[in-house]
This record gives C-alpha cells, sequence and structure tokens, in this order.
C-alpha cells in the first residue's frame, strides 16, 4: 500500500495551538503559508497562571499567552485564549498526584495530548467548525491509498515527540495536523525560520519542565498535596536501611536521594525497586534487580486497528529513551502483555509504552505491573 506524507486537497479551517514558544508558532505560520484558514489559540490552563513556571519557558504563563498572541498577530491570524483550567486541574494534575499517591510514576504531558489538547480542545474545535488541530509536535500523520492514516515518528529521530502522542486514537488523529514533523530540520534551522518569519520567540528558550510545579520540586510539590507520611526504606531481605517522608518521592530506578546510612554489603549503590503505597515501604536492592523481562500495560489505545495476536515490534519506555524489541499481544479489550528480546532495567508502573512496527506507532497503554528478569548481570 502507497504511503504519502500528510497532503490536504483543500484549505481546512486549522485551530492551531500556541503555547507560546517557537515550534507552535512555526507550526502555525506554515499551515497559514500552506492556504489555510488558521486561527491561534492559547491554552489557559490554570486558575493562577502566576503559579505556573515562569521565565520565558513556552507553555503556560502569562507571559507565554502574549507570546503567542504576538505571534498570531505577526503571522496574521485571528487570536483566542481559551480556559481549560479546570478541565486540566481534573485530568492532568489531579491525576499526576493520584498516580504517584499509588505508587506508580505518570507523564503528564502524554496525559495533556490525550485528554486536553486532542480531546477537550479537539472536541470544541470540532463543535465550531473547525477541520484539525495544528501543533508544532515533531511527528507525521500519513494518508494512505485508502484514506486511512497513521501516526509516524518524524523525519528527525533526534526530535521525534511521537512517544507522547502515541495515545491519539483514529478520530483523534483524522483530525491532527503536525506542520514540522515531516522537514529534517534542526532546532537552530526553527529558530532561524522563526526570526526570518519576524517572529520574537525566535531565541525563547524551550520548555523542559513540568508546567504545574513552579519551583521545579516535585517532591515538594507532593508533599504539599499528599501530606507527609514517614516510612520504612528496606532492603530486599525486608530490613530496614532507612526512612523516608513519603512513599510517593521515589521513582523506580532513583538512586540518589535515597538518604540511606547503612552501606551496602557489597558497597555498591543502590537503587528503587519496590513503591508500596499501602504500606508506605521503599525497597532499594543492586542495579541488576532492575531488570525486568515483561510487563503487564493497561488501558490500551490503539493508533488504528488493535492487533489480533501476537506480533514483534520495537517499543519505546521514556519520552527520551531508546527503542527495545518486544514480543506483544493484547490480552483483553483493556490488557496487553509485552515480553522483552532482553531484559530492559528501571521500568516503572505508570509509565506508558508505546509499540512500533518501524516508523509507525502502533498505539500505547499504561504499565500496570513488571516480571523480573530470572537471570541478570550487573
Amino acid at each position: 500500500m502507497t504511503e504519502t506524507p500528510q497532503r490536504n486537497p483543500r484549505p481546512l479551517r486549522v485551530l492551531a495551538a500556541m503555547s507560546g514558544g517557537v515550534d507552535s508558532a512555526v507550526a502555525a505560520a506554515r499551515a497559514a503559508e500552506a492556504g489555510h484558514d488558521v486561527t491561534g489559540v492559547h491554552l489557559a490552563l490554570s486558575a493562577n497562571p502566576q503559579s505556573f513556571r515562569t521565565g520565558a519557558r513556552g507553555c503556560c504563563t502569562i507571559e507565554d499567552s502574549r507570546d503567542a498572541r504576538r505571534a498570531a498577530d505577526v503571522i496574521g491570524i485571528p487570536f483566542y485564549v481559551w480556559d481549560l483550567a479546570e478541565r486540566f486541574r481534573e485530568d492532568v494534575v489531579e491525576d499526576f498526584v493520584a498516580e504517584y499517591e499509588a505508587g506508580r510514576t505518570p507523564n503528564p504531558c502524554l496525559r495533556c495530548n490525550e485528554k486536553i489538547k486532542f480531546a477537550a480542545l479537539l472536541d470544541k474545535a470540532l463543535a465550531l467548525g473547525f477541520d484539525a488541530v495544528c501543533t508544532g509536535h515533531y511527528a507525521q500523520v500519513i494518508v494512505n491509498e485508502d484514506g486511512t492514516r497513521e501516526l509516524h515518528r518524524a523525519s528527525d529521530m533526534a526530535k521525534d515527540q511521537s512517544y507522547v502522542l502515541g495515545v491519539l486514537d483514529d478520530k483523534q488523529l483524522a483530525h491532527a495536523m503536525f506542520p514540522l514533523g515531516d522537514t529534517v530540520t534542526t532546532k537552530d534551522e526553527i529558530r532561524a525560520e522563526a526570526e526570518r518569519r519576524g517572529l520574537a520567540v525566535a531565541r525563547k528558550p524551550d520548555s523542559h519542565d513540568i508546567c504545574f510545579i513552579a519551583d521545579g520540586d516535585t517532591q515538594g510539590f507532593l508533599a504539599g498535596r499528599l501530606g507527609r507520611a514517614e516510612g520504612d526504606i528496606v532492603d530486599e531481605s525486608g530490613t530496614k536501611v532507612g526512612t523516608h517522608e513519603g512513599a510517593y518521592g521515589f521513582t523506580i530506578g532513583q538512586r540518589k536521594g535515597l538518604r540511606i546510612g547503612t552501606p551496602a554489603p557489597d558497597g555498591k549503590p543502590r537503587y528503587v525497586l519496590d513503591i508500596s503505597p499501602v504500606t508506605n515501604t521503599v525497597t532499594v536492592g543492586p542495579a541488576a534487580s532492575l531488570d525486568v523481562s515483561g510487563l503487564t500495560a493497561v488501558k490500551p489505545r490503539w493508533c488504528g486497528a488493535a492487533p489480533s495476536g501476537p506480533g514483534t515490534y520495537t517499543a519505546q519506555l521514556r519520552a527520551h529513551g531508546g527503542e527495545t524489541e518486544v514480543t506483544a499481544e493484547p490480552v483483553d479489550d483493556d490488557a496487553l502483555d509485552v515480553t522483552f528480546t532482553n531484559p530492559v532495567r528501571g521500568v516503572a508502573p505508570g509509565q506508558a509504552i508505546v509499540l512500533y512496527d518501524g516508523t509507525r506507532v502502533v498505539g500505547s497503554a499504561t504499565i500496570a505491573s513488571t516480571r523480573r528478569a530470572t537471570a541478570s548481570v550487573a
């Protein structure tokens, strides 16, 4: 079957999500230059935007909304600010807190793409008569001869963001536009393009942090929401080796900040192996004990038809991680069993696993549990 990059036979009514950063501004400009009828919108995601991260981060602050408005003025497109603060609080912030409280490690940016940009925003856009939502993500939509669409990695793997878009279903994919995904350009070239277009955000720093944690202190943020709860840090035998002020402050694979006074018998570093919110206990051990041979994931979302049986894919387990070969099989409509060809280290429940067939995104699911490798080498 022949595949071609996303092309549209007629101009579309496009709603461009403009964060206030350079990528979304250039994406909106490219969509307008392609002849589409583009309207810019900035999402107000906090009832108190001053509580979000400031300093030209390019996401959700008051200054970001102003940067987005200035960019829209330069491009020559209408611009609005939409208040989605309550939806963001419920679907992203509260989910983030609940996941950590349950001993899992969530990805709030992935949840924001699923629940806000391609659910709440897209639903509102379609209701208002728009054809597509445009963002500055680096990914590609491929249209097949039969009209079906596929989500693929960006042409430039160094900037690929398909991992955080792996939650998109068929309906959402049909109305998604990523103008930056099919061009092999460096970030410096994107910034140079923004300068040529007269966009003041050309040299604005990228956003890398969680936007709703203003000072970057995730543990402090969680402590403020969940309270401090002292518990034990134990080794694999159950022997107490330290204490903590809240199990939610740890993630699987963590090495720093354990505050363990007793050294390991072999003198080697210890890592977080398990987090039990029920007993408020954190288990630590050697790096080799982080190796897992497989996992069970829940709530799969497929970018197309769901696989009917086992298949061999590559999988990505973190937003900036590499790929690993796996065999995956749907157990039922709500679960996925995954086996790694080679053991993988430090996989945490709550993270997303995204499956790929070449560059095509097959789908994603949330890791519920892992199976420890029976034989590991440090």
